[in-house]
């Protein structure tokens, strides 16, 4: 059997073993979708939004711990989530932590003001393997007009997959 064979193989097997695991992210971990925090109503509405459409329901986002400065988050991996090789596609690695340095910075947002990424960098150091990746979220910079933050994603066996840094604008809700 060919490299080419066997590699397509280990990922058929791969992505029939996920299938059927998770029927919709956001059905895996159905109902509360934020844990207890003390954010505003405005801040913790927005956050909830992001993690029910979208994206955010798509991956099956699950927020372990919300605060103004750290974010604890868990992702079910899907066969949907699986590049050619049967690990974790890194589009979708970037994605879970774009979508989680939004929220923080959503949590800080002030009254009026939303939010964009202006600016993301990822470095990869091992493959997303397992059910579930489990990422933690921090502020690097938290300001009036911009926020950084810094996502680490790890596989549940705690190798670090990613570190993501990225930038938010801060900008006025249009009215």
């Amino acid at each position: 059997m060919t490299a080419s064979k066997k590699n397509r193989t280990r990922v058929s097997a791969r992505a029939a073993s996920l299938s059927g695991t998770v029927s919709s992210g956001a059905a895996k971990f159905a109902g509360k979708l934020l844990p207890p925090n003390k954010l505003p109503q405005a801040n913790r509405a927005m956050i909830e939004q992001s993690l029910s459409v979208g994206m955010g329901r798509a991956l099956g986002i699950r927020l372990k711990k919300l605060s103004r400065t750290r974010i604890d988050a868990e992702m079910p991996v899907t066969a949907d989530h699986l590049n050619r090789s049967g690990r974790v596609n890194g589009g979708v690695l970037m994605t879970f932590a774009d979508l989680l340095g939004a929220m923080g910075t959503v949590a800080n947002l002030p009254e009026g003001h939303r939010t964009t990424t202006l600016e993301s960098k990822t470095n990869f150091f091992a493959a997303g393997e397992g059910d579930v990746l489990a990422a933690t979220v921090v502020p690097l910079h938290i300001g009036r007009t911009t926020m950084v933050w810094q996502t680490t994603i790890k596989n549940m066996n705690g190798t670090r997959v990613a570190i993501v840094t990225q930038t938010q604008i801060v900008i006025p809700r249009k009215t």
